[in-house]
């Protein structure tokens, strides 16, 4: 089971220093999920070697350009390169209406159906599930309207013991029922209960994601316990009156936040284009939090 996640753009507001505006990507089973979309989200994707038709579902956190302003165009290649299948979009209303407009006066008509589903930033909603993971939205503290999104991995079945196989000799089509709960009874007549023949599930994993916020504390409830946040840290904590100011968080509160969730690890993004360099951002939130990590744009990490 794959559940991790690629960084395609790291930088705040503005691209600079080689960062780009917000966007991940999502692997949850090799099934493609694309978080957030700054402009050069495409470029990354074609950077890192990501196909973008491979992409099925879009989550945009809120309505400040560096967090959208590269959907269109990819929204657009898509369309150019022969996309027929659905694409699901999740995000504020309005992001509708621009999308809506720009088309038409584009003159463009998709070959593919955008089936957009608008969010709400007043509580914890469930807004997307498939075989292999739930979504949740949930409030942020930002300027205008803006959501966090919490991606979990569905509970597996139980795993077969391989030994148990060869030895029993369970045929092929057998597996999957004892997964399931199901006895088997070998060719002596003898039952074996499926607990016998298999281990425990993996727990799923969860993945967090705060993309723009005030250090508010409102939403801790939603994102404790999880395995990796992934939290902004647009200014370190000397900024501290302009991080407020902006409604934005440091790299210290961040650190902080992460400890009161009890997470087990903290990805920090959303850089201010007045710092070159990464290392005291880092430095800052690991004197709160150890168990911190940059969101460098092309590193993938395992959640």
């Amino acid at each position: 089971m794959k559940f991790e996640v690629t960084i395609l753009g790291s930088s705040s507001s503005t691209p600079i220093f080689n960062r780009n505006p917000s966007a991940q990507l999502l692997n949850v089973n090799e099934k493609y999920i694309l978080i957030d979309c700054g402009e050069a989200t495409q470029n990354q994707l074609l950077n890192f070697g990501l196909k973008a038709n491979r992409i099925d579902q879009i989550f945009i956190s809120h309505l400040h350009g560096d967090h959208y302003l590269g959907l269109v165009g990819l929204l657009s290649s898509l369309h150019l390169n022969g996309r027929t299948k659905p694409m699901d979009i999740f995000g504020p209303a309005e992001l509708k209406e621009i999308i809506d407009l720009q088309f038409k006066h584009s003159q463009t008509t998709l070959r593919y159906p955008i089936n957009f589903k608008p969010t709400a930033d007043n509580n914890r909603y469930r807004i997307f599930e498939s075989y292999d993971v739930v979504v949740d939205s949930f409030p942020l503290d930002h300027r205008i309207p803006c959501t966090g999104f919490l991606f979990t991995e569905k509970q597996r079945l139980r795993k077969m013991i391989k030994s148990k196989i060869e030895d029993l000799s369970i045929p092929s089509d057998m597996i999957a029922l004892i997964k399931k709960g199901q006895n088997f009874t070998d060719k002596k007549g003898k039952v074996h209960s499926a607990e016998e023949l298999t281990t425990e599930a993996d727990q799923p994993k969860t993945y967090a994601y705060c993309s723009d916020t005030i250090c508010s504390w409102k939403y801790l409830e939603y994102i404790s316990n999880v395995d990796m946040l992934y939290h902004e840290a647009t200014f370190m904590n000397d900024m501290l009156e302009r991080a407020e100011e902006t409604f934005h968080t440091t790299a210290l509160q961040a650190g902080k936040i992460a400890l009161k969730a009890n997470v087990k690890k903290l990805l920090v993004g959303h850089f201010s284009a007045r710092y070159r360099e990464l290392e005291p951002i880092l430095e800052e939130a690991k004197s709160v939090f150890p168990e911190t990590l940059l969101a460098v744009e092309g590193q993938t990490f395992q959640i």
